[in-house]
């Protein structure tokens, strides 16, 4: 979830645009409902989101490789190991696979207009 959200947040920075604050908030407010639903108490839900706003802005700064050279977009394959350590082997099927389908998702938002590009991300087939 972090993942995705965190490209659509990259791709509204790179066309200038200025995310809803409101989608944000109810992005978390989901969250937040979904755990207390599953029956932790208030404390555990304030840490929880707190380590998960953390999470968040770790994969944010992190997820995208820069490269000088080209304006692609690049996973880094440092951020994929450190939160899911079962693809460690950068040159497993999985590993690939993995990278693809969010280089695929970041493509094919990238080419959605602002007004479509959550819409049409939650419809996303790969």
């Amino acid at each position: 979830m972090f993942m995705h959200f965190s490209i659509i947040l990259i791709i509204f920075k790179k066309k200038n645009l200025k995310f809803n604050q409101k989608t944000y908030d109810l992005f978390f407010y989901n969250i937040e409902n979904n755990l207390r639903e599953l029956g932790f108490g208030d404390v555990s839900v304030n840490k929880k989101m707190k380590e998960f706003n953390r999470i968040l802005y770790d994969i944010l700064l992190k997820i995208e490789q820069k490269n000088a050279l080209t304006n692609n977009f690049k996973i880094d394959h440092k951020l994929i190991i450190k939160y899911f350590p079962e693809l460690k082997n950068e040159k497993s099927a999985q590993f690939c696979d993995f990278e693809s389908y969010y280089i695929d998702f970041y493509d094919f938002c990238f080419e959605q207009t602002a007004d479509n590009m959550i819409r049409e991300a939650i419809n996303y087939k790969y």
